[in-house]
């Protein structure tokens, strides 16, 4: 649409409307209705071994307890002072040196961890407590408790992804802190996995959460299905071999606001160029090579950190075999019909 001319008179009237908090839809049409996606949101890559020495320092600096989470928030550069990695998501990276504890809370944000370097940290989800290694994805659901803590030798480093902005865009965020700094343990280690992570459901669940029972999905197993599936020799044009972390009990994405994928890209393989609307978080946990976003290469390896804004192509090449992470809104997206994915060439 051409915009519309301005004229003294035209002036006029919308410094009187003002005044009754009216404004006129024809100035603003073309920056509320776009033609394709329009964000503020820029392309970026974090290398992991800089964050490291940062969070380090920060350990140092203050104690997990007085920060209530020592985390460094990946902002991106599009979208400074607003806690946002895309438009409605939020990430950073969190550490837990020996001897920690991040005290007990919850909240109406729903978050997930991928661990990107250690062995052995706690985190307590609801009653279960699960030791961690790199690669595994483990999930807090809405409103449930959880407390970390590390009675290791060594710091344990992960991903942190929220749906902060998108909470915050509902305006429905609710949190509390407990009066412990550790739940009660209520359940054995892997009781979740147990019961629900061999296609297998107990007869007589009565779950109303739309978040998957599974809280840790271990990398040993995310990365044998990687294999097997390798094994039928189909590589997707954009995406190389791509899965979706599901919730066992009804197929969908594990969490009902952030969609979490792992994909295997084999040494030598370059994706054809795909775009989509759900803005995107990666993590490379093995392997090395380049992403293209845009106009932009960035070159990534092991727990390299990087992001893709809505709309934007992208490409991936890999040196070697490499496995990447990665989450974003789409499982929002696809529910209100908004999703949309353009294959190029493919």
């Amino acid at each position: 649409m051409e915009a519309v001319q301005k004229t003294p008179e035209r002036e006029a009237f919308y410094k009187k409307i003002d005044g009754q908090n009216l404004s006129a839809l024809w100035n603003v049409m073309n920056d509320l209705i776009t033609p394709e996606p329009k964000s503020a949101c820029r392309p970026h890559l974090w290398k992991f071994d800089d964050i490291r020495a940062y969070m380090n320092e920060a350990g140092k600096l203050i104690t997990a307890k007085e920060a209530e989470r020592r985390v460094l928030v990946l902002e991106n550069p599009g979208l400074r002072g607003q806690s946002k990695i895309t438009t409605s998501l939020f990430a950073g990276v969190q550490m837990v040196v020996p001897g920690d504890i991040a005290p007990a809370h919850r909240h109406s944000q729903s978050a997930l961890r991928f661990v990107l370097e250690g062995k052995g940290a706690a985190t307590a989800v609801d009653g279960e407590r699960t030791l961690m290694e790199p690669g595994d994805f483990v999930i807090t659901p809405s409103m449930t408790w959880h407390d970390h803590s590390n009675e290791t030798s060594e710091p344990m480093f992960w991903l942190d992804g929220l749906d902060i902005p998108m909470v915050q865009f509902f305006d429905a965020s609710f949190a509390e802190g407990s009066k412990e700094d550790q739940q009660q343990i209520s359940k054995p280690a892997g009781d979740s996995f147990a019961r629900y992570g061999h296609n297998l459901l107990p007869v007589d669940t009565k779950r109303t959460s739309k978040t998957s029972p599974i809280f840790n999905y271990p990398y040993s197993h995310t990365r044998e299905a990687l294999e097997q599936a390798k094994n039928s020799n189909e590589w997707d044009a954009c995406h190389g071999l791509k899965l979706k972390f599901s919730n066992p009990e009804t197929g969908d994405f594990a969490m009902p606001t952030i969609g979490t994928f792992i994909q295997l890209l084999p040494k030598g393989f370059k994706t054809a160029r795909y775009r989509s609307t759900d803005g995107t978080v990666f993590a490379a946990i093995e392997g090395k090579g380049r992403t293209r976003i845009g106009e932009q290469t960035f070159e990534w390896g092991p727990r390299d950190l990087f992001v893709v804004p809505s709309w934007q192509w992208v490409t991936h090449e890999a040196d070697v075999d490499s496995v990447l992470f990665s989450f974003s809104d789409r499982p929002v997206q696809q529910k209100l019909d908004l999703f949309r994915e353009d294959r190029g060439n493919a």
